[in-house]
């Protein structure tokens, strides 16, 4: 049984799809992420759902809360995001 099957999917989760991200300062996620998930502590500069860019410091196997359009390389010392997304 899919307990997703028959499920609208809601901005405050769960996410269906957890994609890894490689850090880009001009192209957007694929799709605007619900979170963010961070396996390896760091810097992180994200431009968010509203277009505002801002610069988060993370620790490891963290979840990050936030509407995100894009993560920028400039700036992003964190590894392993992964962007969690109603795919």
């Amino acid at each position: 049984m899919n307990p997703f099957e028959n499920r609208i999917p809601a901005l405050s989760g769960p996410a269906t799809d957890a994609v890894p991200v490689t850090p880009d300062d001009s192209a957007d996620l694929s799709h605007v992420a619900i979170g963010l998930y961070i396996e390896n502590a760091g810097l992180v500069s994200i431009v968010t759902v509203t277009g505002e860019t801002r610069m988060l410091s993370v620790a490891g196997f963290s979840i990050l809360p936030v509407g995100v359009r894009r993560v920028n390389a400039t700036g992003t010392t964190a590894s392993g995001v992964h962007a969690l997304v109603l795919a």
